[in-house]
């Protein structure tokens, strides 16, 4: 019966233009993704020659590859007729809402960008970094992996590592160890100079450029202290600093150099009986 009170003409025409809306809804979804993933592609391929880190490539790309496939469906929601205003203010206010929610995650992101954008270390480098000093073995996009000198793992949040100083004793190909040597006032200054003279000059480790420093530093209360300078491959600082110390000790006891140390005179009295 209702049948009869629709016209034809007007059937046919409503299924013609949802037939059209349809196909052009699809012809945009499957061409929008694939210009999507050529744009994507030519993305990925410049961060690459770039020579931007491969985790933050693949990482980036991800991002850039939903974002356009959301334009991409709202394009072709918009071809169905669909009022697309009213969702992209919804995925506006949820993008906001999950914001606010990752706020931390959201600020350790940023900072892992930053890290491998800016390079302040690299994996294999000596760090002090977010109150850890140890070997840096992976940066990721939130945290970053580092090893402690005594073969710890320490995961630290990159928020807390860019967020604060680093100190990067890797980025230099040499390091200059500072020592300071104290001796006591009735040693001879010249015979103790000779000494750490000839210690610093007989290591094959310390470089001749820049040439390392002896100088008497300080008269202090109780000892004249030498500040001993030599420069060194990074990687020889530690070994450096360690035998310089033991050889100055055995130099100084042989020679009867006196090392002054932290001393404490008791004197008692005795009170009269009454």
């Amino acid at each position: 019966m209702f049948e009869d009170l629709i016209p034809k003409d007007f059937s046919q025409e409503l299924l013609l233009e949802w037939a059209i809306s349809i196909g052009m809804a699809i012809l945009v979804f499957f061409i929008g993704r694939i210009i999507a993933g050529i744009i994507v592609k030519i993305a990925k391929h410049g961060m690459d020659r770039s020579g931007m880190d491969a985790l933050l490539v693949n990482f980036v790309s991800s991002i850039l590859r939903w974002v356009l496939m959301l334009f991409v469906i709202i394009a072709a929601l918009e071809q169905l007729g669909v009022d697309t205003t009213s969702l992209v203010a919804l995925l506006g206010a949820a993008g906001i809402a999950v914001g606010l929610a990752l706020k931390d995650s959201l600020q350790n992101f940023a900072s892992g960008v930053m890290l491998i954008v800016f390079r302040p270390f690299k994996n294999g480098d000596f760090v002090d970094a977010g109150g850890v000093m140890g070997v840096v073995e992976h940066i990721g996009i939130f945290t970053t992996i580092m090893k402690t000198p005594d073969n710890k793992e320490v995961i630290v949040p990159n928020g807390q590592v860019y967020g604060g100083t680093i100190t990067n004793f890797s980025a230099r190909a040499t390091r200059r160890v500072d020592m300071v040597f104290g001796i006591s006032y009735d040693s001879d200054i010249r015979q103790a100079k000779d000494i750490l003279t000839n210690i610093i000059n007989s290591d094959e480790r310390v470089l001749k450029d820049p040439a390392p420093v002896i100088a008497v530093s300080e008269l202090g209360d109780s000892s004249v202290n030498f500040v001993v300078r030599p420069w060194v491959n990074s990687a020889d600082y530690w070994a450096v600093l360690w035998d310089t110390n033991e050889k100055v000790k055995y130099a100084f006891d042989e020679a009867g150099i006196g090392i002054p140390f932290p001393q404490m005179d008791v004197h008692m009295y005795k009170e009269k009986e009454e």
